[in-house]
């Protein structure tokens, strides 16, 4: 029995004790992890299509370890200016092993949101003024968002996936980590560099336009 399943915004063709390299997860070494997302099941010649997904189909698979890819070499050159930019890349992975592929009947996890609205009704009515103060505080927060697009190498699908993990900020930007960054932009399409990252939105977070502006011509989709 084989299944095709999305793991990490990337489509693979597993088996039981499988072991397979995937963008790198949240899962701790050691860790179980359920990926729900399953396209097709074959079974000798019994085939199982999705639409697009088969319901209750699950494929579960155990975290072995956290690693980084080979180093692949990017050189870019422009020509009659004498720009030439040569940077080294390594993709963070995590290795699974394929433990169990279930053709229904599967749980998905319950969402959290579920435990989340039964506790607002009570409040409500023991206190509706709290209630209202909620509500206007997204407002502020939406406020002090920044552009995060002015960091070179961030779209508008990178910057709205950061904005909804709470990095909203160029400040926010500049205390996370790249690995971190990495981590949270894996199901965003494309070979996103994010080791320069912190450093540029500290200094827009500075006020140092002009001088990112520089370090920016010199750099290639946020690759220094």
């Amino acid at each position: 029995m084989y299944a095709i399943v999305e793991i990490a915004g990337h489509q693979f063709k597993v088996e039981k004790d499988q072991k397979v390299f995937v963008n790198r997860l949240a899962t701790e070494e050691g860790k179980k992890v359920d990926f729900d997302n399953v396209l097709l099941i074959g079974d000798g010649d019994n085939i199982t299509l999705g639409a697009p997904a088969i319901d209750g189909a699950q494929v579960s698979a155990k975290v072995l370890k956290h690693l980084k890819g080979d180093k692949v070499i990017v050189f870019k050159k422009k020509r009659r200016k004498g720009y030439r930019v040569k940077n080294g890349h390594r993709q963070s992975l995590s290795e699974i092993v394929i433990e169990s592929i279930t053709t229904s009947g599967a749980k998905k996890a319950a969402p959290k949101k579920e435990a989340k609205k039964a506790e607002p009704k009570v409040e409500a009515k023991a206190a509706a003024p709290k209630t209202e103060a909620k509500t206007a505080a997204p407002k502020k927060a939406t406020g002090k968002a920044d552009d995060l697009k002015k960091v070179e190498g961030i779209g508008p699908k990178i910057a709205s996936t950061l904005v909804e993990a709470g990095i909203a900020t160029f400040a926010d930007l500049a205390k996370t980590d790249s690995a971190k960054i990495s981590e949270i932009i894996a199901d965003v399409r494309g070979n996103h560099v994010t080791d320069t990252w912190p450093a540029q939105a500290q200094m827009a977070a500075d006020g140092k336009w002009d001088e990112l502006k520089k370090w920016q011509d010199e750099l290639d989709g946020g690759k220094a």
